[in-house]
């Protein structure tokens, strides 16, 4: 592979690494268990983080179809890019504001939300563009490797802040020593130091994506005036050609529900542990660096699995995984495990979880580069950013479903434990549609009549 095409992955790759610690740091492993521990109440702060985040995920089903269709028709990537960084960087800055003495709640999720659709709408597309890096054999390879990366960025963030920042209960950080900087630990300020790290952390690591990443521009065929007002005809008729095309439809419904019940598992792990557990957030952090290093090698294995056997048979055996994952976790608190009582003291509970927490890591790593893969092999040849676009979209339309149903469910039952439900039904959604999906999609002829 000559230089300047490594280099174009490798700034690819950069982009999973500059990005991932906003899922690992601020959706699961430290700042939600703190916003959980000042709200004082696990089962409020779990339905308040389900509205919170589910309206987030609102905003980002209504503007993706418009924003897709909009970059496809005027050719242009990266300003949208740079654009919605902007947004990540401020939304993690913002969080900052969580102060413990004068905690606005809505003020965050405000804050939080704004980076969430930063974080959502720069993997658009960044992820339209894998199948412009190399031959579609390669493509699980550097999908995987790319996760991989990423997750080793998130764990070195993680590990930094848990030892050098995020205090605990004691004032002090992992390693006994009180928050770097200066960071008044009476304030909780070494924790929440997590959100303008992690915007630092994303503006300094995005820098080589921006300098290496250098693919054709797509053929401009509007403004984007003139893209804006053709936006929704364009999705209608986009839409409107899914029946013709019944294993993308498939796989696109699927990915749609599986995705989302991921994505709920990530966001409501921490606030569950913190709940449930009474973990601290030092503690919950553990738990992440046990998580992002099963995520890290099962992306990089579940890669070469992808390569080898196509993502299909990743993605179904990950997907039952995680559903058999959610149904154990509604059965672990620190009372019983699995149904079995347990002695107050107890570190049973926490094992139990650690250990789930770290096949969630790995199942959910593996799940994701096969996804990215599998939409491959779906796309029309002609139309691969057209139908990167969809799978994007498809993965935000619901993207308020799991959180939403997590707060609803939590507030009519008034327990953690039963308002995880609902990703148990997701998986199942995704798991049965899947069978409808051809694993190289769509034959040549319907694609030639199309």
């Amino acid at each position: 592979m000559e230089r300047s095409a490594r280099r174009r992955i490798w700034g690819w790759w950069f982009y999973d690494w500059a990005s991932q610690p906003y899922a690992t740091l601020l959706l699961t492993f430290i700042f939600a268990p703190y916003v959980t521990d000042l709200v004082g109440d696990g089962t409020a702060a779990q339905a308040a983080w389900g509205y919170g985040v589910g309206t987030a995920g609102l905003v980002i089903a209504l503007l993706a179809p418009i924003l897709g269709a909009v970059a496809d028709k005027s050719g242009h990537r990266m300003p949208w890019i740079v654009l919605f960084s902007v947004f990540y960087i401020l939304g993690a800055s913002g969080l900052w504001l969580a102060n413990p003495e004068a905690f606005n709640l809505w003020l965050v999720l405000f804050f939080f939300g704004l980076g969430m659709v930063g974080l959502e709408f720069t993997t658009i597309f960044t992820n339209a563009m894998l199948p412009d890096l190399a031959p579609r054999a390669e493509l699980g390879r550097i999908s995987g490797s790319g996760w991989a990366f990423g997750y080793v960025g998130g764990l070195i963030a993680l590990v930094a802040m848990l030892t050098l920042f995020a205090e605990g209960d004691t004032g002090t950080t992992l390693i006994g020593i009180e928050p770097m900087l200066g960071l008044d630990p009476a304030l909780r300020e070494g924790t929440r130091f997590v959100g303008p790290f992690t915007a630092l952390w994303y503006a300094l690591f995005i820098i080589p994506f921006f300098l290496w990443v250098r693919l054709p521009r797509q053929p401009a065929r509007a403004t984007v005036r003139q893209s804006l007002s053709g936006a929704l005809p364009e999705f209608r008729a986009t839409l409107a050609h899914l029946p013709r095309t019944p294993s993308l439809t498939a796989y696109l419904l699927s990915s749609m529900f599986y995705r989302d019940a991921l994505n709920g598992m990530y966001v409501f792990g921490g606030i569950y542990a913190a709940g449930v557990l009474g973990w601290s957030v030092i503690e919950v952090g553990v738990f992440g660096i046990l998580a992002v290093i099963a995520g890290a090698a099962f992306s990089w294995l579940g890669g070469r699995a992808d390569q080898r056997f196509g993502p299909k048979p990743v993605i179904l055996f990950n997907v039952i995984v995680l559903t058999m994952v959610g149904i154990a976790v509604i059965f672990v608190s620190r009372e019983a495990v699995f149904g079995l009582p347990v002695a107050p003291g107890s570190n049973l509970p926490d094992i139990a979880f650690y250990i789930l927490g770290a096949i969630i890591g790995a199942a959910g790593g593996a799940l994701q580069t096969a996804s990215r893969t599998m939409m491959v092999r779906q796309a029309n040849p002609a139309r691969m950013t057209e139908s990167f676009g969809l799978y994007a979209l498809s993965g935000k339309a619901t993207a308020f479903l799991a959180p939403l149903s997590i707060g609803i469910v939590t507030d009519l039952t008034g327990t953690q434990q039963m308002g995880i439900t609902p990703l148990v039904v997701l998986f199942a959604l995704g798991l049965f549609l899947l069978f409808f999906v051809r694993a190289d999609g769509e034959r040549a002829e319907r694609w030639d009549a199309s």
